[in-house]
Order: C-alpha cells, then structure tokens, then sequence
C-alpha cells in the first residue's frame, strides 16, 4: 500500500538485519524496502529506494553510520533515522544524533518498541525521552559548549520570556506533560510553545532542542 512506511536496514551483520526484517515483515502498514551493510551503500539505497526511515547501525567498516546519516539527511531531510547501538550512551549514538538522527534504539529492543519508535519518527517525533537524551548529552558534555555564535545569540534573543522556559526545561529533559506541570499551562500550549521555540531556532526536534540547549549553556554541563 501507498501509505506503508518505507523501511531501510542498515548494518554490516546479516543476522542482525534479518531478525529485524523478520519483526518489520510481519507488521501490517511497515515495509522493508532494503538492506545496506555499510554506510556508503546506504547512501545510495536511499537514493534509489527513497525510505521514509532508516534503521542505522553506526560501527561499520568503512563509512560509518554517523557519516552515513550527515549525508542521507544532506540529500534528503524528510528521511527519519534511528540509530541501533548496543549501549545507551554510546559515543557514536550521541555523534548520529548530532548528524541529524532522529532518535536512538538498542538492538535488543522488544519488537513493539521497534515498532512504536518507526510509527514516531516517521510522525515526526524523536523517539528517545528527552531525559535519556539529556543523559546521553550530558555525557559528552566536554565536546559542547564555545560554540554560541551571534546567529544562535540573536535567536535566543528573539524568543519570548515564555518560549525561553519552555526552550531550558525541554533542555533539561523534560516532557510535554512535566513541562506543562511545572509551568501550569496545558498540554495545546505547551506544544503550541515547543513548535514555536523550534522553528525559531531553526531545529529540527526535541533531540536538536536538548544538543542545542547544551551548546548555548542554557542548561548546565
């Protein structure tokens, strides 16, 4: 069907692109149009194949998948990547995040979730909690930071007293609902808040607010 989200494995382990073709095959309105088993490779499948989300192991030989990731997004941004990893804050996890990947999953992820997570990112979301994704971050805390140019200063200038509340709790890892709790506003504003404070700063999801959020030191290391 028209409407099935177009799926691209990628990761040099055949066993591992078989047990999630096995979990994705299975799974009515999700198709595996491909498999890559390096990054180079992925690049050109999601060229020709056009994917609506990747499934993107990041240690390969060769090109890895960070690099992989910088360049299908280069090519084409409405493409969704999910980073496999086997640790959850793995160094490589954090550089694909920074490349524009949507979210990170662990390769023992229970089928449902692997399914969920496709359903998000291809909706838009990032699929990792933002407080993980703080965690993550946090962890290469010395690689951010010093890179607050006068672009970014202007941007944050130019949000509201509201949407720089909104921009350091979402930084800190907090969700929709913590967010609106904190600042007793409802879930329609708090959303309303967060779409306008990531189209200001130009980012493209929560996990770029949270990486961004880092940079500027709006949130401590």
């Amino acid at each position: 069907m028209s409407d099935d989200i177009r799926v691209l494995l990628v990761d040099d382990q055949e066993l591992v692109r078989y047990g999630f073709r096995l979990m994705l095959d299975a799974t009515p309105g999700i198709v595996v149009v491909g498999e890559a088993d390096d990054g180079e490779r992925a690049v050109g499948a999601t060229e020709r194949l056009q994917p609506d989300v990747i499934l993107m192991d990041v240690r390969m030989p060769g090109m890895n998948g960070i690099e992989a990731t910088r360049r299908v997004l280069a090519r084409r941004p409405a493409t969704r990547v999910l980073v496999l990893t086997t640790y959850d804050l793995d160094d490589y996890a954090f550089g694909a995040l920074r490349a524009g990947a949507a979210g990170f999953l662990l390769k023992d992820t229970r089928p449902e979730q692997l399914v969920a997570a496709i359903e998000a990112v291809h909706a838009g979301d990032a699929v990792v909690s933002p407080r993980i994704t703080a965690h993550l971050i946090a962890t290469a805390a010395p690689h951010l930071g010093g890179r607050q140019s006068s672009d970014a200063e202007q941007a944050l200038a130019d949000l509201t007293a509201r949407e720089r509340e909104i921009f350091v709790l979402i930084g800190q890892g907090l969700t929709n609902g913590e967010i609106g709790a904190t600042l007793h506003l409802s879930d329609s504003t708090v959303k309303a808040h967060v779409g306008r404070v990531l189209a200001k700063l130009e980012l493209r999801n929560r996990v770029d607010a949270v990486i961004r959020a880092y940079e500027l030191g709006v949130v401590g290391h």
